[in-house]
């Protein structure tokens, strides 16, 4: 039987790397929009909330592709900040995806701030999209605090910043292996490998069924 094909609508390599890495075991071929050619499509992320931006990313790629389309948004939710970047982590200093500019207005923001004030946690939101139009989400969280610089050339984003709870270390000196068992978005990601897998099963008995 030919394999299903698992679509990530993002434009960023690095979670397309990460995502991958994660969902490695899954029967599925996982393809990004580079991979389709689908890199132009424009996807304007205006939701008021994490889970309205994951399922527009989604949904965007519905009538291009034929497949399962998952996307995610991801936010950092500081509590000294009220919750600050949250939704607009991505573009936290005025451009989006520009890391170094995002950490230091995140820092800047901070400096005053002792550190057991600076608890924060990191949120991923998942929206799966399924051939036949259905959809859910899942998500996943990681709490820790954020750091007073930059430690580690591991990871991307606010990884250099964040250090995960029940370490000492940030994501960006952790690294990939470790980060990929505890972060929020491998939380998230567990939750939808087991959706998968019960999806996929449910579609192989149906199979046998009709035979």
């Amino acid at each position: 039987m030919t394999k299903r094909k698992l679509i990530l609508s993002t434009n960023n390599f690095d979670k397309v790397e990460e995502i991958k890495d994660i969902l490695k075991e899954l029967p599925v071929d996982i393809l990004s929009k580079k991979d389709l050619n689908l890199e132009n499509v424009d996807i304007v992320e205006d939701g008021k909330t994490l889970e309205e931006n994951a399922t527009k990313k989604a949904m965007a790629l519905k009538e291009k592709v034929e497949g399962i389309i998952i996307a995610d948004d991801t936010g950092l939710f500081v509590k000294a900040l009220k919750g600050a970047p949250g939704v607009y982590s991505a573009r936290y200093g005025g451009v989006e995806h520009d890391y170094d500019k995002n950490n230091k207005k995140l820092l800047e923001e901070l400096k005053d701030v002792p550190l057991d004030k600076r608890g924060a946690y990191f949120k991923t939101v998942i929206a799966i999209v399924l051939e036949d139009g259905s959809s859910f989400t899942v998500e996943g969280i990681c709490e820790g605090t954020i750091g007073f610089e930059p430690k580690g050339d591991s990871g991307f984003g606010y990884d250099p910043l964040f250090i995960p709870k029940g370490y000492n270390k940030s994501f960006g000196e952790l690294g990939l292996d470790i980060k990929n068992r505890i972060s929020h978005r491998a939380k998230a990601l567990d939750k939808l490998k087991a959706q998968m897998y019960m999806i996929l099963k449910g579609d192989a008995y149906e199979d046998i069924c009709s035979k």
